[in-house]
């Protein structure tokens, strides 16, 4: 550089495809407070939240629910006959939603569907008024990494989008999640989600009574770390059961989180993928969506998983 002359920079780009970016819409609207919930018949068994009018979310750390307990489910007893209903409901609430997928239809219209379908059979969508969130379901599309809000905006061809669905059944939560292609996605995007299923299934594979809840970010940087994608570590795995969220907290990131897994734990695994070595995210101004930084694709999978005596049971596969 010559003295005197403005500093050079040399920029790198990543090349992630092609898709269509998601923005929040301007003018900017602050909060949810203008979306209508959708209405839940009174028979309907609600969680205590739905009930309670739950306070808005003011970080991560609200996601924590009141619990008593270690959260481990009785082997065999009527307990865990109810978890499985209400996981197994999941697994057909989240088939149901990909059924639902293709160019032109609104997340608007899948989250209806989708309310529906759940209240049909007797039960709550869990995220329904969780921490105030607005819809029935999670629709993430592209670049968002999680908790996008349905709304109007039509799927188009060559999108991405996750649908996370949780139902409160039999007072069990029922927690499971999937990224769908929408119609003719490019190969960067159908790789994307390749490997976000595969780090699901590395994390599951680290499982088992006795074995450390830390393996499971190990496994999935085991798999990840040499791929063209990185995890992002801003959103956990963690316990559910009679209640959404709690301990145990899952991170699918190299960490030192203590504790190891015995008969009776149900968790979640829910590893999110990025694009690129950047994996860093910001909140839309509704206080919920979280897009990466740098506009690159995410993927999500999720699965309860419950300890036995012997193994693993994956309970929304």
């Amino acid at each position: 550089m010559r003295s005197g002359s403005p500093p050079t920079f040399f920029l790198t780009f990543e090349d992630f495809g092609t898709y269509n970016v998601i923005l929040p819409e301007e003018p900017f609207v602050w909060g949810v407070s203008h979306i209508t919930r959708r209405p839940v018949p009174s028979h309907i068994v609600r969680p205590k939240y739905a009930v309670q009018l739950d306070p808005p979310m003011s970080s991560e750390k609200d996601h924590t629910q009141q619990y008593e307990g270690d959260g481990r489910i009785i082997l065999g007893s009527i307990d865990e006959k109810r978890l499985r209903a209400a996981a197994t409901l999941a697994k057909n609430v989240r088939k149901y939603a990909g059924s639902l997928v293709q160019p032109g239809v609104t997340t608007n219209s899948i989250d209806a569907a989708i309310h529906n379908f759940i209240i049909a059979h007797e039960a709550y969508p869990s995220p329904l008024l969780y921490k105030g969130f607005p819809r029935s379901c999670c629709t993430s599309v592209n670049n968002v990494v999680s908790h996008g809000i349905p709304d109007d905006r039509p799927l188009e061809d060559g999108d991405i989008i996750n649908i996370d669905v949780t139902v409160y059944f039999n007072g069990f939560h029922g927690d499971t999640s999937s990224t769908f292609l929408v119609g003719d996605v490019d190969e960067p995007g159908r790789d994307l989600v390749q490997m976000t299923n595969a780090a699901l299934e590395a994390g599951i594979s680290a499982c088992g009574p006795g074995r450390p809840f830390n393996g499971i970010g190990r496994a999935i940087h085991e798999i990840v770390r040499n791929s063209r994608h990185s995890v992002c570590p801003a959103f956990a795995g963690h316990g559910i059961g009679t209640v959404f969220h709690r301990p145990p907290w899952i991170y699918h990131t190299l960490n030192e989180e203590p504790g190891v897994m015995l008969p009776g734990h149900c968790f979640t695994i829910e590893p999110s993928l990025v694009q690129g070595s950047s994996p860093s995210v910001w909140i839309f101004p509704d206080g919920w969506t979280a897009s990466t930084e740098n506009c690159a694709r995410s993927a999500q999978a999720e699965h309860m998983i419950l300890i036995t005596e012997t193994g693993v049971d994956v309970l929304t596969q």
